[in-house]
């Protein structure tokens, strides 16, 4: 998949993502899931971590230490600021594996999987997969939509999105060697009139061997 037009789109968009999006307790409430079951001083990955907040920001402020990709250089700049203890990384999720970045002792992957078409969706959790120790948690979200590369305007510009319904969403992280320890599901209005209101899935994970 060409993802050029995706990184144009969220380097433009900047600060105008935490601007629309400035609630996020589904988000805070997974960071802080995943952060009370990391050991002390742990190594976690936050794939797609977008300006840093509030994930990337959340875990080094309770002594984590972060790596931040994503494929927007914009993002990434702005996460370097926002996290200045963070390591950020313009990367894209399919060269992941060959940064020898791993093994982390826990990951976030926050709304990132959705801008992957979903024959993309299983690889990148494989992926991740690869890049945790054994029994390490993954907090991940997604918007529950039965969606696959679906173009809808965001911000002014123009975005690609895949969703899951959840019983599928489920059944998507297990095959990809994740038990599912809880979840949770949260109504979101975003504050822009050309976001639609949207279901978000929050799922507490952990890696299978």
């Amino acid at each position: 998949m060409d993802r050029i037009g995706q990184a144009e789109a969220f380097d433009a968009i900047g600060d105008q993502y935490d601007l629309a999006f400035p609630h996020k307790e589904g988000q805070v409430a997974g960071g802080a899931w995943l952060t009370g079951q990391l050991p002390a001083g742990a190594r976690v990955l936050d794939l797609g971590c977008g300006t840093g907040l509030p994930t990337a920001r959340q875990l080094a402020e309770a002594g984590h230490l972060v790596t931040g990709v994503d494929l927007s250089e914009g993002m990434v700049a702005l996460a370097r600021e926002n996290v200045p203890g963070g390591d950020f990384r313009v990367l894209d999720f399919a060269d992941l594996e060959d940064q020898a970045l791993g093994p982390f002792d826990g990951a976030a992957a926050f709304f990132s999987l959705l801008m992957l078409p979903r024959e993309e969706i299983p690889y990148a959790l494989r992926m991740l997969h690869g890049q945790l120790r054994e029994g390490a948690p993954l907090a991940l979200s997604m918007v529950e939509a039965d969606l696959n590369d679906f173009s809808l305007p965001f911000l002014g510009r123009t975005i690609r999105v895949s969703g899951y319904l959840r019983d599928e969403l489920r059944r998507v992280v297990r095959d990809a060697g994740f038990e599912i320890a809880g979840e949770d599901a949260y109504a979101y209005a975003p504050a822009s009139t050309d976001v639609p209101p949207e279901i978000q899935l929050f799922m507490h994970c952990r890696r299978r061997p």
